[in-house]
């Protein structure tokens, strides 16, 4: 009786270490494709946020773009104008039209082909 008992423990133990063995085995390989795959993710991120920083770094450049025009609109606006009004003068000097007569008016600066007030 004692020597079944112990056959049967003994037999017990053989099948828990087999099994214990399979399991070590089965866990070792998901940590190491565990690993792969963390070593992949952590290669993508790091390429995914070089990729961040770049886009980051663009639409800083493009804000500071945008605040110079917003800044410099009326300075811009104003040298149109100025432009225009140039030019529509220089078509009808062009046309035959005599401005030597002519008042300008005074709130634009002196500038090519303009004589000083």
């Amino acid at each position: 009786d004692a020597q079944q008992d112990y056959e049967k423990m003994t037999q017990d133990a053989s099948a828990k270490r087999t099994a214990d063995s399979k399991s070590l085995t089965e866990k070792g390989n998901a940590k190491a494709t565990a690993e792969e795959n963390l070593q992949a993710e952590s290669e993508k991120k790091s390429g995914t946020t070089k990729e961040l920083m770049a886009t980051l770094e663009y639409i800083q450049s493009l804000h500071g773009e945008c605040d110079w025009l917003i800044q410099n609109y009326a300075a811009r606006k104003e040298a149109r104008a100025g432009e225009m009004e140039s030019l529509t003068q220089a078509k009808a000097v062009l046309n035959g039209a005599d401005f030597a007569l002519v008042q300008r008016r005074s709130s634009h600066r002196a500038g090519f082909l303009r004589p000083q007030a």
